[in-house]
C-alpha cells in the first residue's frame, strides 16, 4: 500500500448516507451526556483586503467543512501574501481549538495544525489547514492513477485517495460512500468494504470497486446493496436524514478545458440482479457506469453552485459531459474513450480563475440509486485520463 501525510443521473452513494444518517437518528436520541463529546471545525472564514485579489472566487473566504475532512486546501492567487492570515473557526458545542480561532499564522512554510479539543476534555482532533498561492498551469492531462492512498486517520477502517498537483502535493480531491458503509457493517475489515484499492493493476495498483451486500440494516430499509463509488468531491454524512441524495458534492474547481475522457477496465456482474426488495429480476444484468462533468461553479447571482445526486448529469450548470455507453462484461483490461460533449461555450476568463468545476465518476452498478443491482459485481478502473486543451 502506497501512503501519503485524503448511465443514471443518480448513484448508489445515497444508499450509504441513507443508511448512515438513520443508524445515527435512531442512536443519538439515546444519549445523555452532560458535555459535548465533540470536536470539529464546522466553518472556516477568512478576511482580507481586496478578497478579489486575493481569492479565485471570492465566497472561497467562507468554507463549510464536512465532518471527515482533516486536511483542508484552500487555493489562492499566486501572488497572495499567506505570511500572516487569521483565519476565524466556528466550532461544535463547547469545544476549543489551539492555535487560537482568530490568531495570526504563518501559512508560507505548509499547513498549520490546529487541535480541537471536546467540551469534555476527553476528545482532541488535529487538523491540517492550508492556503495554498497556486499557478493556473498550462496542462495537457489530468492524470488519475489509484497510486495514493491510506486508511481513513481516525479509525482506520476503511481507503481514502489524494491527488498528486502539479507542484508534487496530494490533494483530497475524492470521495466514496465507505464512511456509511462502516455504520451498515461496522465489523467489515478495509478490503470488505465497496471502495478499496487493488495493488495488481494495469500498471501499479488500480481501483476495485464492489457491490456489496448492506447486512441486516440495509435489508429491514428495503436497501439491500452499496454499489462500489469513486468521485471527485466529497460525502458529506451529515445531510442524509430528509435528503440523502445530498450527501454526494461532485466537483472540483478546474482551469482547463477537457475533450476527451480515456481510461481501462474489467468488469464482472453479481450471478443475481436483485431489486430493492432483496428479490431477484428477471432477465436483467448488472453493469457498470464511468462519466465526467464540466460545470459552472457559481450561478448568474455568484452564489456557489454544487451538483449532488439527483443532478449530477442534469444540472442545468453543466457544460460538457463524457459518458461511457457501455462497461460490458470483461475480464481483460479493456479501454475506453468518449470525447466531452459540450453544451455551452466556455468563458476563457471564468475558467482561468476556476470558475468551473469537473468531477470523474465510477460505480459498479449503474442502478445503485435505486438501491438495485447484483450483489458481488466488480470494477476495476486504471489510467484514466481527462485530456484538456493546451494553451500557451
Amino acid at each position: 500500500m502506497r501512503q501519503n501525510d485524503t448511465l443514471s443521473p443518480r448513484h448508489s452513494f445515497a444508499c450509504m448516507a441513507l443508511l448512515a444518517a438513520l443508524t445515527i437518528a435512531t442512536t443519538s436520541c439515546f444519549k445523555d451526556e452532560p458535555l459535548n463529546a465533540e470536536c470539529d471545525i464546522e466553518h472556516i472564514s477568512l478576511q482580507v483586503d481586496n478578497p478579489e485579489q486575493f481569492f479565485f472566487q471570492t465566497t472561497d473566504a467562507q468554507r463549510r467543512l464536512l465532518s471527515t475532512d482533516s486536511v483542508v486546501s484552500i487555493a489562492v492567487r499566486s501572488h497572495a501574501d499567506v505570511t500572516a492570515l487569521a483565519p476565524v473557526f466556528s466550532l461544535t458545542e463547547g469545544a476549543t481549538i489551539e492555535p487560537a480561532s482568530g490568531s495570526v499564522q504563518d501559512f508560507s512554510h505548509g499547513p498549520v495544525v490546529y487541535t480541537v479539543t471536546s467540551q469534555d476534555g476527553r476528545w482532541q482532533r488535529r487538523y491540517r489547514i492550508a492556503y495554498v498561492p497556486t499557478v493556473v498551469t498550462v496542462s495537457d492531462t489530468l492524470k488519475i492513477d489509484f497510486e495514493h492512498y491510506e486508511l481513513e486517520s481516525k479509525n482506520k477502517k476503511y481507503y481514502v485517495w489524494s491527488q498528486p498537483m502539479p507542484d508534487g502535493t496530494l490533494a483530497p480531491w475524492w470521495a466514496t460512500g465507505n464512511a456509511g458503509f462502516g455504520l451498515s457493517k461496522p465489523s467489515a475489515t478495509p478490503d470488505e468494504y465497496p471502495s478499496v484499492p487493488e495493488p495488481n493493476g494495469l500498471d501499479g495498483a488500480c481501483l476495485r470497486l464492489t457491490t456489496r451486500d448492506t447486512g441486516p440494516l440495509g435489508a429491514a430499509l428495503n436497501k439491500a446493496i452499496a454499489a462500489g463509488n469513486f468521485y471527485m468531491g466529497e460525502f458529506d454524512i451529515t445531510v442524509a436524514a430528509k435528503r440523502p441524495l445530498m450527501a454526494t458534492l461532485f466537483g472540483r474547481p478546474y482551469t482547463n478545458m477537457p475533450v476527451r475522457f480515456t481510461g481501462y477496465y474489467q468488469y464482472t456482474p453479481g450471478p443475481t440482479f436483485i431489486d430493492s426488495h432483496k428479490k431477484p429480476v428477471e432477465g436483467r444484468t448488472d453493469c457498470g457506469s464511468a462519466y465526467a462533468v464540466l460545470y459552472r461553479n457559481h450561478d448568474a447571482d455568484g452564489n456557489p453552485v454544487v451538483l449532488h445526486g439527483d443532478d449530477v448529469q442534469t444540472n442545468p450548470h453543466i457544460v460538457a459531459l463524457a459518458k461511457v455507453p457501455d462497461i460490458h462484461p470483461t475480464t481483460v483490461w479493456t479501454p475506453w474513450q468518449v470525447d466531452f460533449v459540450y453544451s455551452q461555450e466556455i468563458d476563457r476568463e471564468l475558467l482561468a480563475n476556476m470558475g468551473y468545476s469537473l468531477t470523474v465518476v465510477f460505480s459498479s452498478s449503474v442502478d445503485g440509486d435505486m438501491f438495485e443491482g447484483a450483489i458481488g459485481s466488480q470494477m476495476l478502473v486504471d489510467k484514466v485520463r481527462v485530456i484538456c486543451t493546451r494553451e500557451e
